[in-house]
């Protein structure tokens, strides 16, 4: 699986960023899409997914309520909506790709596939 990330870059605390994820060479029909990240000094955190066979989401606790997970226009394309952001969201930000074991999905590092990252930096 091949990622093609784009968005990102800098805002101001309360302010606003989106990132894109493109998938290619997926061939299973059950799996999950979303975003992990990396803060400087923390351990990897998965924050986000969306399920391609029902469009279920997941959200970390550090991000509900501000983030918004959404497919492109086709299940390998998703699209995170960043709101309200705070100087803790900064962090490279990688696109993940996980299969679906036995109906059960698992958006811990490291996921089976991931992009390159991007970064994303929030000022106060």
């Amino acid at each position: 699986v091949d990622f093609v990330e784009s968005g990102g870059g800098s805002a101001q605390a309360g302010g606003s960023l989106r990132l894109s994820c493109r998938a290619s060479g997926i061939i299973v029909d059950d799996f999950a899409l979303g975003w992990l990240r990396k803060a400087p000094g923390e351990d990897y955190e998965g924050i986000t997914y969306i399920r391609s066979r029902d469009n279920s989401t997941y959200y970390s606790d550090s991000v509900k309520g501000r983030f918004a997970i959404a497919n492109g226009n086709d299940k390998k394309t998703v699209i995170l909506q960043m709101d309200n952001l705070k100087p803790e969201d900064t962090a490279v930000y990688y696109c993940g790709f996980s299969y679906s074991y036995s109906g059960h999905l698992f958006w811990s590092w490291p996921v089976d596939y991931w992009g390159q990252g991007i970064q994303v930096t929030v000022s106060s």
